[in-house]
């Protein structure tokens, strides 16, 4: 049976691979063109980031500022401010019809501006192996009732979330 590190460590870089994906297919769509698939993406990304940010800045984080201090801990957090601000223009774009090139480009450069973070944060895993295993389960926690309320990112942070953006 695996530690709670082990079971952490798994689902955290599943969640950020799963992002990952989504955030490259939806490169791919914009440069298609293709609002279809654009749209079924970004609701995609909203519904995927919702609860894995949630659980991240109500558990993981504050446990963070110990080994980053305040400072490194704020980037994160302004990382997922600017992810909001994003994801909430991506659905704009989303709403359209079609697309003029000018409006593919941006959702290309919206979409990669998110990326630095899915990355540099999945390293933060090996951060967490270093927190006593009743952190990490407070953390494991978190996150399946961030799941289990299922809010999206941007009703998140619209609604629950102790941070305006």
């Amino acid at each position: 049976m695996p530690t709670l590190v082990q079971e952490f460590t798994e689902v955290f870089r599943t969640e950020h691979r799963g992002v990952r994906d989504l955030l490259l297919d939806l490169v791919q769509a914009f440069r298609l063109g293709d609002t279809e698939r654009v749209r079924e993406l970004v609701g995609a990304v909203d519904a995927a980031t919702g609860p894995h940010f949630r659980y991240e800045e109500e558990s993981m984080y504050p446990q963070l500022v110990a080994i980053f201090g305040d400072e490194y801990v704020d980037k994160l957090l302004a990382d997922h401010d600017g992810a909001i601000r994003n994801v909430r223009l991506l659905h704009e774009l989303a709403g359209h019809d079609e697309l003029t090139p000018l409006q593919a480009e941006r959702g290309i450069e919206l979409t990669r501006q998110i990326l630095p973070h899915v990355s540099d944060c999945d390293g933060l895993s090996i951060m967490v192996e270093t927190f006593p295993e009743a952190t990490v389960g407070d953390i494991l926690s978190t996150r399946r009732t961030a799941r289990a309320a299922g809010l999206p990112l941007l009703t998140w942070a619209m609604t629950t979330r102790n941070r305006d953006v």
